[in-house]
């Protein structure tokens, strides 16, 4: 009976794997077809309201943190974060020591 089993089980995880591939193929080269645009269900409730959160001035010592003074990976950590956030649009890997 197990040999039977593996008889359809086998070739059926080999068609999944080719869909798989094929699927993912298509998704690298960028030629899926879109998805179905669903439409938002009414909603009884007011509009969501965010607030924008204001951004940090100074160092972190103002808000109880220790820059790192002691430690000096902590130190070269900070840095590497307040890089980050002077340069918004580049990529962490653009940041050099």
């Amino acid at each position: 009976m197990l040999s039977w089993a593996y008889t359809f089980e086998w070739p059926l995880f080999a068609i999944f794997l080719v869909y798989i591939w094929i699927r993912e193929m298509r998704l690298a080269l960028g030629k899926t077809p879109p998805l179905p645009e669903s439409k938002p269900a009414a909603s009884k409730r007011g509009p969501v309201i965010t607030r924008r959160v204001a951004e940090a001035t100074g160092s972190g010592t103002d808000f109880g943190i220790d820059a790192g003074e002691g430690d000096p990976q902590l130190a070269a950590y900070n840095r590497y974060l307040a890089w980050l956030s002077e340069h918004p649009e580049a990529r962490p890997s653009d940041y050099r020591v």
